[in-house]
């Protein structure tokens, strides 16, 4: 099945480590499984012990997502709203619509999905300009930037502003994940680890009856150059993402520009953090926490994560002398051996 993509964010991978266990039976009629796939223009990677084979259930709960949430694909039902064709949402819609505006408040309104037409000013989202907005366009823009603004009555949203749109991608493969965990659970599933394009969502223990073990790549210049491990901790009963600018940019006449674009000035954010990784109680949560990161100064980042409940971020910071520093929150996992 080919699906359209929701576009890949992450550029500082976190991945679960696996070549420590091998893939065990388990008791009874619970077996260890596994699924992956490519979706959304990234991969994913699905490890799961249940009593039966689910990976159709998997592809058809991502399909559901990017039917309703993914811009890039026009027949979506985010793509008819954005466009004006309906007003209505579904449970989706008001999921990610929730968050997004907790999170919008606690970042002091530095994450806002409603930034939509500035990102696809500066070429990073669904619509392509090719060329450097200029400050009228960008003024322009900023005024249709206001989640807070908009509410939802019924099944109807109300929108602050005319011609405001909507871009969910900052949040939607963290849902996905968290989609695809609890349709595992409906079906028996007793543990897993479930990774679409770099977020996770997971739930009990590994084969080897511990904690996950997630691994944390350190930032790198080249997609085709090894990055190496920065860190591996161990957790569970979590969602986790990381966000990062280090190779998602743009040469402009004005020279490099990074594809987080701050809400506030409508502009690329200039911010000395290349990455963060941020555990939340689900993967959606994660995911914008860890948007929100990487358009704020660390000290505001790591009083947003430590303000918000169950959540713990590791930031990489650029120390200014061509390598990177690490900044945590006070209760995020030690680093394992």
């Amino acid at each position: 099945m080919k699906l359209n993509g929701i576009i890949n964010r992450i550029f500082f991978s976190v991945s679960v480590v696996t070549a420590a266990f091998p893939m065990l039976t388990g008791c009874g009629s619970h077996k260890w499984r596994s699924a992956e796939g490519a979706v959304w223009a990234t991969s994913y990677h699905i490890t799961y012990r249940g009593p039966k084979e689910l990976h159709d259930s998997i592809i058809e709960v991502m399909k559901t997502v990017e039917m309703s949430l993914s811009p890039f694909n026009e027949a979506s039902a985010i793509s008819r709203l954005n466009r004006g064709e309906t007003d209505s949402v579904d449970a989706m819609f008001m999921r990610v619509f929730t968050v997004s505006q907790r999170v919008c408040r606690a970042s002091g309104g530095l994450y806002d999905p409603t930034v939509a037409p500035l990102v696809n000013l500066w070429g990073f989202g669904y619509k392509k300009t090719g060329v450097e907005p200029d400050s009228s366009a960008v003024d322009s823009c900023r005024q249709l930037v206001d989640i807070a603004s908009c509410r939802i009555e019924g099944s109807r949203l109300v929108r602050g502003k005319e011609g405001m749109e909507f871009d969910f991608s900052s949040i939607t493969k963290g849902m996905g994940c968290d989609m695809v965990g609890e349709m595992l659970v409906r079906n028996g599933v007793t543990d897993y680890l479930v990774e679409i394009g770099g977020e996770m969502a997971l739930r009990g223990r590994n084969p080897h009856g511990e904690d996950w073990h997630v691994m944390i790549d350190a930032p790198t210049d080249s997609p085709s150059e090894s990055a190496g491990r920065m860190a591996l901790i161990g957790i569970t009963d979590c969602g986790v993402a990381t966000s990062g600018n280090y190779r998602n940019y743009k040469l402009t006449p004005s020279g490099r520009v990074w594809h987080s674009i701050s809400p506030v000035t409508g502009r690329p954010a200039i911010t000395t953090v290349l990455s963060a990784t941020v555990i939340a109680p689900s993967a959606m949560e994660a995911d914008a926490l860890a948007t929100a990161c990487m358009v704020m100064a660390p000290k505001a980042a790591l009083a947003m994560i430590e303000g918000m409940e169950g959540a713990e971020a590791l930031l990489v910071e650029d120390n200014g002398k061509g390598g990177y520093r690490f900044l945590s929150s006070r209760g995020f996992p030690g680093i394992m051996k």
